[in-house]
């Protein structure tokens, strides 16, 4: 009888360990949308939304890997680790136990308006997102806060999407992206002035009393670093204040700032069948275990895990630099960075017809069907 895995969160980072588990095991995947909704190119999210949902809103059917996978719409509610199961909270208000042999705590973390826990349907997150293209049709200038990748991203796609509207970047620090290497924080900052984008470092945004940055908001915004305020038509604020997805997990699983501890292993300090990936996982400070192949050690972890082979589990060690695409795809291609600073080009008419359909549908995920 194959061993059960309940993967609690089944975004980004969940779905891929699910399917990288492949069929060794009985998985349930337990999310609270119908579908996957990435986190991923906010960017191209906003500025040009269908095609953005093409690849990045994509119902689980569609994944061949997950055909065995027995998918729940809901919220984890309790661990029980004495008894070995969890709890989940439908869609309807009603509760099902999960029970588990491992279980995999990847439930990520909200920020912004783009990446929420809340429990929807698909016609809800439509309209979501083609409400907040709408908004961004309908601004005369831009405002973002914040020079981490989301925010480089943003701007810079709202300057390639309407040239002529005035798009401003505040950001604390000096160069924006902060936790890349120079190379990437200089050629970034380059690509955003050749773009329009005006760029305004050493700006820090005071925060509105009671305001968790999970709108887009049109009032003046004022700076706790000195400067007037400014205003813009629509204000986006990406400035990293994530709050984990941790109401379920028990107290001794959770470090000071809300996520989960994990050793090198990505298991849980001090449970031995139950592991953690994602944004949610405190591997290191960038919670790196989202990106740079994490889902694929942590499935490999589990099998060893599973087959008693212990020994035979990988560590998972962060990069020194954040790494990969920032700005999605441009006019002239996607460009991908390296941790080393470097970086290499897509040219465009490959993204379609290779990049997609061969390193990200078939290396990554698979196996990915047509869309119906």
């Amino acid at each position: 009888m194959k061993k059960r895995v309940v993967i609690a969160g089944f975004g980004d980072t969940g779905l891929l360990v699910a399917i990288h588990l492949g069929g060794d095991c009985d998985i349930v995947g337990i999310s609270p949308k119908p579908c996957l909704v990435s986190g991923q190119e906010l960017g191209t999210r906003l500025t040009r939304p269908q095609a953005w949902k093409q690849d990045y809103l994509m119902p689980y059917r569609r994944y061949k890997h997950l055909d065995e996978v027995r998918t729940v719409q809901g919220l984890v509610s309790v661990i029980d680790t004495a008894n070995g199961r969890v709890t989940v909270r439908l869609d309807d208000g009603s509760e099902q136990h999960e029970p588990y042999d491992v279980l995999v705590i990847s439930s990520g973390a909200s920020n912004g308006f783009w990446r929420d826990n809340a429990i929807e349907d698909l016609a809800s997150i439509n309209g979501k997102i083609d409400d907040t293209s709408r908004q961004m049709e309908q601004a005369e200038s831009f405002a973002v806060i914040g020079g981490g990748a989301t925010g480089v991203s943003a701007a810079a796609n709202l300057a390639a999407r309407f040239p002529t509207r005035p798009v401003q970047l505040f950001y604390s620090q000096e160069q924006p992206l902060p936790g890349y290497h120079p190379r990437v924080r200089k050629s970034l900052k380059n690509h955003l002035r050749k773009a329009g984008v005006h760029l305004h470092p050493g700006h820090r945004a005071k925060i509105p009393d009671g305001f968790n940055c999970d709108t887009l908001t049109s009032a003046p915004i004022e700076f706790s670093s000195g400067q007037e305020a400014v205003q813009s038509d629509l204000t986006l604020w990406a400035i990293g204040k994530r709050i984990p997805h941790n109401d379920f997990i028990p107290a001794d699983m959770l470090n000071k700032d809300g996520y989960v501890k994990a050793d090198s292993f990505l298991r849980v300090e001090g449970h031995d069948n139950v592991f953690t990936v994602g944004d949610i996982a405190a591997t290191d400070p960038n919670r790196s275990s989202a990106r740079n192949w994490g889902y694929r050690l942590l499935a490999h972890n589990i099998r060893a895990y599973l087959k008693g082979e212990q020994t035979t589990m990988k560590h998972y060690s962060a990069p020194p630099y954040r790494w990969g695409s920032i700005l999605g795809v441009q006019a002239n291609g996607l460009r991908v960075f390296q941790p080393d600073g470097r970086n290499f080009r897509f040219p465009r008419w490959t993204i379609k017809s290779l990049l997609f359909p061969l390193a990200v549908h078939r290396m990554i995920y698979k196996g990915v069907r047509k869309a119906r």
